[in-house]
């Protein structure tokens, strides 16, 4: 069979991606498996490094605001949309996770009479992912979406990266024991507390900044930090209880060593925090739909996390309050949660499914 998967741009579109086609090749492993993405995109990156086939396609970026860039659009959607066809030539079926590649993908499908079925990451669906719904009944939620034709679709969870989940299976027979062990392992002393700070795939001015002011006060306190500052920021200078890094390679470890993660709140990191984390301070990006507050609210809701908007989230804040944060977590349970554990298995069922023509 050939499968061709859409969902490229960010973490949130191509991590979900990457694990429902190292579950789909587990046990169709004679299966020609094809990534869309394109150029500049995080796919261009981990998809070859994960052993998949790629082809770009040109972007098609809608403005949010009427602006001249949009009248470029129905061009660049033409050429997207031609570029789809060819690829899918021949495809037994196309999975969508969102995002720029998608919404070409999804009309080249339905014009070539290809089954589709959509996996919908965050709580609010994108505009690809509602386009796509309307050419197909294949959909699947990692949480529950409130209205429109995601509401009643099947609920898997997020597929988690392999990382994360090894660490997740390993943990649960010791978790006590594999925090202490990766607090060292990320050179940290496991008697003193240790913050995560993540700012998304591409770091968070806004976010570095704060940090950036507090970080005297924290040194103070014995607090320790991994900063994963973005590729595209300046590294701040390191020490002992402080360390700053452009990019995080082992992110599963440094989720089970920290008592406290501070970071934005996109799909792929709620449900990674809710797999391995004790207790995250969320600062949902303030542009897009409004989806990074929703994806949080089942943390929220657990009382393993809460949400503080990045207007209100300042220096004088966060050291009035970081005391409080850290007490919090350690009053929460060492162990992660394995909800998010059989969502690439789930995925790959509906994807069956849909290649027999059924639902």
């Amino acid at each position: 069979m050939k499968i061709v998967l859409a969902g490229g741009g960010t973490a949130g579109h191509v991590e979900p991606a990457l694990a429902t086609a190292r579950e789909w090749r587990k046990s169709h492993s004679d299966s020609q498996i094809i990534f869309l993405g394109t150029k500049g995109g995080l796919e261009e990156k981990l998809v070859p490094a994960a052993g998949f086939a790629l082809s770009l396609i040109t972007k098609v970026r809608i403005p949010r605001r009427f602006s001249l860039e949009l009248l470029k659009v129905p061009n660049l959607l033409l050429k997207s949309f031609s570029e789809c066809r060819q690829i899918l030539q021949g495809s037994d079926l196309l999975v969508g996770f969102g995002g720029y590649v998608s919404g070409p993908a999804y009309l080249a499908a339905k014009t070539l009479g290809i089954p589709v079925v959509i996996h919908e990451a965050n709580a609010k669906p994108g505009i690809a992912n509602s386009l796509g719904a309307l050419f197909t009944k294949n959909l699947a939620v990692a949480q529950p979406v409130d209205g429109g034709a995601f509401a009643g679709a099947l609920i898997t969870g997020l597929p988690l990266r392999s990382d994360v989940q090894e660490a997740l299976l390993s943990a649960q027979g010791n978790w006590i024991g594999a925090r202490k062990d990766a607090k060292n392992r990320l050179g940290f002393d496991e008697k003193l507390p240790l913050i995560l700070v993540i700012g998304g795939s591409q770091g968070s001015v806004a976010i570095n900044k704060t940090i950036a002011e507090v970080l005297p006060e924290f040194v103070n306190k014995k607090i320790q930090l991994l900063h994963a500052v973005g590729d595209r920021n300046v590294l701040p200078e390191s020490g002992s209880l402080y360390k700053p890094t452009a990019y995080i390679s082992d992110m599963a470890t440094a989720y089970l060593g920290a008592d406290l993660v501070i970071a934005r709140s996109g799909a792929v990191t709620c449900s990674e925090v809710g797999a391995l984390g004790r207790y995250a301070l969320f600062i949902p990006l303030p542009i897009g739909n409004g989806e990074q507050e929703l994806n949080a609210r089942t943390l929220v809701d657990s009382g393993r996390a809460e949400i503080i908007s990045q207007k209100s989230f300042s220096s004088a804040w966060l050291n009035a309050n970081i005391d409080r944060l850290l007490a919090k977590s350690q009053s929460q349970s060492e162990k992660g949660s394995d909800s998010d554990l059989l969502a690439a298995v789930k995925i790959t069922a509906l994807m069956e499914n849909a290649i027999g023509g059924t639902r």
